[in-house]
């Protein structure tokens, strides 16, 4: 057969890409149960970062994964609940002293692609215990350090309700939140977009939640109640908590 011909040019065109999509395809297989090992890994790893738990530890261990899976294990126990028809995963975590944090999932958009983390309530609900963040292909040095401790830091012991129990998430705010302020922290500087993507993102994602908070918040206010009015019947009444979430 003539090589310099268009007939060549086109039958060797195309057995390369059928044997190179062959091989692709192949590794692809080959790789898939690691791949889909390490999204796993990095998940459970986030999660226990959003209640600061084994991040230096890992860090340092011989073997990272079994580290991480053990750790999730003793911690961390996947949950769900149904609000308004709607499944919505809820991680919950209980330390060794049995104090509790409830860790919801994130999920949003940045400014060139997905962004996601996780953020960890105490037990009140109310309280941000931790906060973590990823993305795909925000800005290295602008829209990336969302992932740094010196943004999502900022979130611990924030409130997602007001005093009055109205839910406003936690604002991030460019040119400098209010230092006295529970509800804010500082936005990126030059990372603006992806700062308020991230503020967007809890709006949205913890809303989903706020009924199921207002029930549980309700249902600790009339256990309250009740441990009371055994230990000092005549005062039950005054000793009742005044807790009420507006949900909108």
């Amino acid at each position: 057969m003539n090589t310099n011909s268009n007939i060549y040019t086109i039958i060797y065109a195309t057995i390369m890409v059928v044997v190179v999509a062959v091989i692709l395809a192949f590794a692809s297989s080959l790789l898939k149960e690691r791949q889909q090992r390490n999204v796993e890994i990095e998940r459970k790893e986030m999660i226990l970062r959003s209640v600061q738990l084994g991040a230096d530890e890992a860090a340092r261990a011989s073997d990272k994964d079994s580290y991480i899976e053990a750790e999730y294990a003793r911690y961390i126990k996947d949950s769900s609940i149904n609000e308004q028809g709607k499944d919505l995963t809820l991680y919950i975590c209980t330390i060794e002293s049995g104090e509790r944090f409830y860790v919801i999932p994130l999920r949003g958009v940045g400014l060139w692609g997905p962004v996601w983390g996780y953020i960890s309530l105490k037990g009140d609900f109310n309280t941000v215990y931790g906060a973590t963040f990823d993305h795909k292909s925000e800005t290295p040095g602008l829209g990336a350090e969302i992932t740094t401790p010196m943004f999502y830091k900022q979130f611990e012991n924030k409130r997602i309700f007001d005093d009055s129990g109205n839910f406003v998430s936690v604002q991030v705010v460019k040119g400098g939140a209010d230092a006295s302020s529970g509800h804010e922290v500082d936005a990126i500087s030059g990372g603006t977009i992806t700062s308020k993507a991230v503020e967007e993102m809890l709006l949205k994602n913890i809303k989903d939640y706020t009924s199921f908070f207002a029930a549980k918040l309700k249902e600790s206010a009339e256990k309250a109640a009740e441990k009371a009015a055994e230990i000092q019947p005549s005062d039950s009444l005054s000793a009742t908590p005044s807790i009420q979430v507006n949900i909108q």
